[in-house]
């Protein structure tokens, strides 16, 4: 987790809102941690209306640690963590 939460701070340029990880959604699948990330003001609200929409997941490979955002085609993986 540390490792997506660096990668996260490290890829944030200084135009966008404050980010955080979404702790509340992180899942396994297919030797993947999938951590959601949205802005602090959206996850401190749930507010819809505050939600920053696109945001693809921090993908961490959990048996050499790799770290990369996911790919939209890779959603299937957000829905279903068992696939």
């Amino acid at each position: 987790m540390q490792l997506a939460v660096t990668f996260l701070a490290n890829s944030q340029s200084e135009y966008e809102p404050p980010l955080a990880i979404d702790t509340e959604r992180v899942r396994q699948s297919n030797g993947l941690l999938i951590v959601p990330y949205n802005s602090v003001q959206y996850l401190a609200s749930r507010n819809v209306r505050e939600q920053l929409l696109g945001c693809r997941p921090v993908f961490v490979g959990l048996e050499r640690g790799g770290v990369r955002f996911g790919f939209l085609d890779a959603r299937h993986l957000r829905r279903n963590p068992s696939a």
